[in-house]
């Protein structure tokens, strides 16, 4: 027992020596730790690296960022002398190496050459340079050679631009290789292939925002250790290698943004890691497998604006870890096709979601009762659908957490229900653009303190708003109360000291803009639109307008009157239309350098343009028509190609049409008619790739139109007017050749009408501009609107001129898709071809006036479209066709051709011939061609005018004069289309 006693304590001692020896030892370790000193000249190299920089606050984005490299000092310091103790930098524990350098956000402002002492750091394994300002230099080829331990390097948001070196490709040992955000950063010399065929251990690959310009490679399929893969915003192309949703630990893929990137999902197997899959803005199509439901780990799915279809497997209610859903613009929605909500009950399943968008998917029906399940949402948006009925009152009562509700763009009816003021979270409430009624007491809003941005806009409410109340109402960041029937301005903006965008369009306010409404924004108001109003001007009438960041201006549709008030640099969007303002366009508009959309049509404005519009490095949309501006048309692109829209018709101008438009090679829309230019046909003008519109109607354009230079030119024109001009010669069909758009029906992607987008973003508050085509066509002296043009309207007008010569029959056959056609008041001769017939989307052919001779060709009697017709003051004789449309023209449409018989004349065919039908037709009918029309005549002359295309309004009308707004986040359009500029926003 003695010696078991003994062996007892000698083992307790045995035990208690070891622990002292590794205390001992653990106390050595750590003091060795602690007096780890970096290398003397790496200490030399890092400060040297410091000081090829300034240091600037605005270099850095994050709200958390601070110069970590202010805490590094010399020798002398001997708080700071150790390296290893700097903020940032890390050493090997033995070595003293530095294997580390991690300067995120830490207000970097500089360059790095190759002769920087950063790649003198031989042993770094982690490099992040990420959220500083290295002033668009190249990222050094040394960083490859000299750095080949790194396997860890993140340079992204840090203004890095030019070629990724294909150096970095040697960097085999790294996991991790972050260059997103850097704008301007480019694989085009090399490939994504290149760059990552060494890269054998790479776990996550982030090039979001970096311009590749190629296809995915396949070798991604075997990168089996890769867990995230971001290529966003990469201008990639071609099939996504379906292999890679295979890969064993990819646990996240970011593919949005990449517009011409092909893909579907694969079938999805159980032991699949995804947590994030996001392809919205991609060409991902086909169905949503069933197998989605596999991915039980899916956390974060984004399929918005694809081509997928819209049925959803029932499967997706196995994403029971999704919080975040956005479904937007199904492919199968431009066909028609609607939603139910019972078709997406499955997600009432998903009751983890914080956020479900569900834009733009012709939801139908009133408001889906399977969200009432969803108890945990935060954002709930359902902008753009069809959804009716009244709002629920227990929307409110179960989505209690709600932070953002976003109803804008539906049909929903009846009354706000007032259990949406008990929704104490809520900070964004979206409502604008449906069928709403009643009065809405604006001081029920007191009881939202968070909300920030409210919409109610274009319903059809009543917003009353008490003088003098005491209520305390929200700080507003976003107001949206156009027609709502206010009278004058509310009161409580006096307060709104944090208002970021106001929007008062389509209201009944009249008289002057206050003075206390720019007291209280001066600083901090970006967008503005006060159009279609009664206002007259300003109580106190600036120079410059007082507000000093403002972004987007509206005023347009008033009766403001005096000189152009003068915005302030940062304006982007200027629109002052259908006014009374007077006098010349200031200089000072030509110091607006970040100037986009520049609308001052139908004013009482002259005198010569500035030439230095012509040099704005950024105007994109030009609207001056229906002024009384003189002299010559500036140079246009004179600098950059910027331009898309000019419209300066009805003026003076003079001169001739600036050769320097031939570089405006994003032109879209032309028009220049009813001046005075005084020049030839601009056949340069046939180089522009994307012009679609080009109308020089009503001016002084002589000579003859040749041939063209090449068989290029005017690749995608759709609508061109030559009329009255002083062109002569023969037909310009060598032109005519070439114009593939006239053709064929080309399907288009986006909108019923033509419109041209900003490239820019503005600011938080809205998105970019987008403006539609607003077009007059004379049609014997009737001036007929399109406020919003026809994507598919195809027009050729050639009227009053000197043109001769025969009708070039095969070529103008060949124009299948032309709605109008109109040759009168030339000298043309022949005969009318019976090729007109393959016309068969004609819905106005006008011939009168002119020399042609022969009878009518019966294949036009097959133009089941047409619905004006006119051959009147022609040499023409025989029978008029009968049957289809001919039925409806009336004499008019003859007169002076004293050959002609039948109806609907007076005199009669002779002999057998009265009963005679006209020969069966003999043209091909092209099924493209023959797409259907909705129609809205108004019958203005009996015999003159029958009708043209879908939203055509009769008389002498201006353009409608209200400005569409656009709704930012989702970037589609909303229903409502009677405006012209839209501009985005977060509502």
């Amino acid at each position: 027992m003695k010696m078991d006693s003994l062996l007892s304590k000698f083992t307790c001692l045995h035990c208690l020596l070891l622990l002292l020896l590794n205390a001992t030892h653990c106390f050595s370790f750590v003091q060795t730790q602690t007096r780890t000193l970096c290398h003397a000249d790496e200490h030399s190299f890092l400060l040297q690296f410091k000081e090829s920089f300034m240091v600037d606050k605005s270099a850095s984005r994050s709200h958390f960022a601070y110069p970590k490299v202010a805490s590094w000092a010399r020798e002398g310091d001997q708080n700071q002398s150790n390296c290893c103790s700097w903020d940032g930098v890390e050493c090997h524990a033995e070595s003293g190496r530095v294997i580390g350098l991690d300067l995120k956000s830490s207000c970097l402002y500089g360059s790095i050459n190759s002769n920087s002492t950063l790649f003198r750091l031989v042993h770094l394994q982690k490099l992040d340079l990420s959220d500083n300002n290295f002033n668009s230099s190249e990222i050094p080829s040394r960083l490859g050679h000299d750095l080949s331990s790194l396997s860890y390097l993140n340079l992204s948001r840090s203004a890095f631009s030019g070629q990724i070196p294909s150096e970095i490709s040697k960097l085999s040992k790294l996991s991790t290789l972050v260059l997103s955000y850097n704008h301007g950063l480019e694989l085009r010399k090399s490939n994504i292939r290149i760059l990552v065929q060494n890269l054998t251990s790479i776990k996550q690959l982030h090039l979001s925002d970096v311009g590749i310009y190629s296809t995915v490679p396949d070798i991604l399929v075997n990168a089996s250790s890769l867990t995230s893969l971001k290529l966003s915003y990469c201008r990639l192309y071609g099939e996504f290698p379906v292999g890679i949703f295979h890969l064993p630990n990819l646990e996240e893929i970011i593919l949005y943004s990449n517009t011409d990137l092909n893909g579907y999902f694969p079938t999805f197997n159980r032991t699949n890691s995804l947590k994030t899959l996001v392809v919205s803005g991609t060409n991902f199509s086909g169905e949503l497998p069933s197998s989605i439901g596999n991915l039980h780990s899916l956390n974060y799915f984004d399929i918005s604006y694809c081509g997928f279809d819209s049925h959803v497997p029932s499967s997706f209610g196995n994403l029971t870890q999704l919080s975040f859903l956005k479904m937007a613009l199904f492919h199968d929605v431009s066909a028609g096709q609607f939603l139910v909500p019972d078709s997406l009950s499955c997600f009432g399943k998903l009751t983890k979601l914080n956020y479900l968008g569900l834009s733009n998917i012709n939801l139908q029906g009133n408001f889906p009762r399977f969200v009432a399940n969803l108890t945990q949402l935060v954002f709930l948006d359902l902008l753009n659908n069809s959804i009716t009925g009244e709002i629920p009152s227990w929307l409110a009562l179960e989505l209690t957490q709600l932070t953002s509700l976003r109803l804008t763009l539906n049909d929903l009816q009846g009354a706000i229900p007032k259990s949406l003021f008990h929704l104490r979270n809520l900070e964004r409430l979206g409502l604008s653009y449906n069928n709403l009624s009643g009065l809405v007491e604006f001081d029920e809003f007191s009881n939202l303190k968070k909300l920030k941005v409210l919409g109610l806009a274009c319903n059809k409410l009543s917003v009353r708003v008490k003088s003098g109340s005491s209520a305390t109402l929200p700080k507003f960041e976003v107001l949206e109360l156009d027609d709502c029937n206010l009278t004058e301005f509310p009161e409580f903006l006096k307060n709104q000291y944090e208002l970021g965008a106001l929007e008062l369009s389509g209201n009944n306010i009249h008289g002057q803009i206050p003075k206390w409404l720019w007291n209280a924004t001066r600083e901090t108001l970006l967008n503005l639109d006060l159009s279609s109003n009664f206002l007259t001007g300003f109580e106190e009438n600036p120079v410059t307008l007082p507000w000093k960041n403002l972004q987007l201006l509206s005023l347009g549709d008033n009766r403001l009157r005096g000189s152009l008030p003068i915005p302030p640099q940062s304006i982007t969007s200027y629109a002052v239309g259908n006014n009374n303002y007077s006098g010349e366009v200031s200089p000072l508009f030509c110091n607006l350098n970040y100037l986009q959309f520049f609308d001052l049509a139908n004013n009482s404005l002259r005198g010569m343009l500035p030439r230095c519009l012509g040099k704005s490095s950024s105007l994109e949309i030009l609207k001056l028509k229906f002024n009384s501006f003189h002299g010559d048309i500036p140079p246009f692109c004179a600098n950059r190609n910027s331009l898309k829209l000019v419209g300066l018709s009805y003026n003076r101008l003079q001169g001739k049409l600036p050769r320097s438009m031939a570089d405006c090679t994003q032109l879209e829309f032309l028009d220049i008619g009813n001046n005075q230019i005084n020049d030839i046909f601009p056949s340069w003008l046939g180089v522009l790739p994307v012009l679609r519109v080009l109308i020089l109607r009503s001016n002084a354009f002589n000579g003859i139109i040749g041939k063209p230079p090449t068989n290029h030119e005017f690749p995608n024109l759709c609508i061109i007017d030559l009329s009255n001009n002083l062109f002569s010669g023969m037909l310009p069909s060598k032109y005519m050749e070439n114009w593939n758009f006239m053709k064929y029906v080309v399907a288009n992607k986006g909108s019923r009408y033509f419109l041209v987008s900003s490239d820019y973003n503005t600011n938080k508050y809205g998105s970019y501009y987008e403006f539609s085509y607003s077009m007059i066509i004379p049609v014997k002296g009737v001036k007929l609107t399109y406020d919003k043009t026809p994507y598919d309207l195809r027009l050729i007008d050639f009227s009053s001129n000197r043109f001769e010569g025969e009708i070039p029959a095969s070529i103008i056959g060949s124009l299948r898709a032309l709605h109008l056609l109109n040759l009168s008041n030339n000298a043309i001769s022949g005969h009318i071809p019976s090729s007109l017939g393959n016309l068969t989307a004609l819905e106005s052919l006008d011939l009168s006036q002119n020399k042609l001779s022969g009878r009518i060709p019966g294949s036009l009697a097959q133009l089941t479209f047409l619905e004006y017709f006119n051959v009147s003051h022609n040499h023409l004789w025989g029978q008029i066709p009968l049957g289809q449309q001919f039925g409806t023209f009336l004499e008019d449409s003859y007169q002076g051709n004293s050959g002609l018989c039948g109806k609907p004349l007076s005199k009669k065919c002779e002999g057998s011939e009265s009963s005679r039908l006209p020969p069966p037709s003999s043209f091909e009918e092209d099924e493209e061609a023959g797409f259907t029309f909705e129609f809205d005549w108004y019958v203005v002359l009996p015999g003159v005018v029958s009708g043209l295309v879908v939203g055509v309004v009769a008389g002498n009308m201006l353009a409608d004069k209200k400005h569409e707004w656009f709704v930012e986040t989702f970037r589609r359009r909303r229903k409502s289309t009677t405006a012209r500029a839209t501009r985005g926003r977060r509502t």
